[in-house]
């Protein structure tokens, strides 16, 4: 919905000027930064995964997160990936939904990291959005505050549903994020995954044509990035809508914005590639084609909350 509107306000021009831009400088460049940003995620996962009780090999994890960074890149809605990860690793683990809680508190860590980031930025730097920003910043400082209290929190027990809902989600958000091990590197991992995402829309809109200096790039980047997580159709319509906006109220065009999408849409898919080796990796080692409840073949390690280990 969103990609038509703005083909149908702006026509494909933008889009053609985009795809045109695209040179092997840019390509090389998302890939690298891509290789470093997937690390970052892929680390983060292992740590989130080892607080909620199950080890995961950095190579095992690197290869599942490219796998489900093409797949979200390829199709509608997004999450598909993610989806497909905590499935496969929970199913290694004879644990699914742990596989699966291990993902979200993993992504989940990442937005907030995300959020808080761009907050401090657009305090700092100008945007369009300036002027909203210190009640912003006041409404997600309270946020943080009610989840770090929450979570180191220990709830009594309690029969009803809602306390044992209440209970596991305070025991991962304490066991998964807050630890004095984990969370100082789930934040530098994070802020690393930003940064690196931040740098590539900045090239992508260097490679597009615009030449306003980092210092006003940077907050537009951030605030287009925070529309990316919504759902789409294989990457494309909220970044394209953002863009446009973000672009045409700082005053760059909003087919400038467009076409910026359009490189970054065309380098991170580049970046994610290897994903698709990962697919074509595990079909041809299974013999039949790789579907998305099929675990990945990876030594992972399943340890109880005593401190023992199994092999899984």
């Amino acid at each position: 919905m969103t990609l038509a509107v703005v083909v149908w306000r702006l026509g494909a021009g933008p889009f053609l000027d985009g795809v045109r831009a695209v040179d092997g400088r840019a390509l090389a460049a998302a890939a690298a930064i891509g290789l470093v940003t997937t690390l970052c995620c892929a680390w983060r996962w292992t740590i989130v995964a080892r607080g909620l009780g199950v080890r995961l090999s950095l190579p095992a994890a690197v290869a599942a997160y490219y796998r489900s960074l093409f797949l979200n890149l390829t199709l509608p809605g997004g999450v598909v990936g993610d989806v497909h990860r905590g499935v496969s690793h929970g199913r290694d683990v004879d644990d699914v939904g742990r596989g699966l809680r291990a993902v979200a508190w993993e992504r989940a860590a990442g937005q907030v990291v995300q959020v808080v980031i761009t907050v401090a930025v657009l305090l700092a730097l100008p945007s369009p959005v300036r002027s909203s920003m210190p009640l912003v910043a006041v409404v997600l400082a309270a946020t943080v505050i009610g989840v770090v209290l929450a979570g180191r929190v220990r709830p009594r027990g309690g029969s009803s549903r809602w306390a044992r809902l209440r209970g596991a989600v305070a025991g991962d958000v304490r066991d998964g994020l807050l630890t004095r091990r984990a969370l100082p590197a789930i934040v530098l991992a994070s802020a690393v995954v930003v940064i690196g995402h931040a740098v590539t829309l900045v090239i992508a809109a260097r490679t597009a044509g615009t030449a306003a200096p980092l210092s006003r790039m940077l907050p537009l980047a951030l605030l287009a990035m925070m529309a990316m997580v919504l759902p789409s159709v294989a990457g494309w319509g909220p970044r394209e809508g953002a863009t446009a906006w973000v672009f045409g109220a700082a005053g760059l065009g909003a087919g400038q914005g467009v076409a910026t999408a359009v490189v970054y849409g065309v380098m991170v898919l580049v970046a994610s590639l290897p994903g698709a080796v990962v697919l074509v990796a595990v079909w041809l080692r299974r013999g039949r084609p790789a579907v998305l409840g099929e675990p990945l073949p990876a030594r992972i390690r399943v340890v109880n909350r005593s401190g023992g280990a199994a092999d899984a």
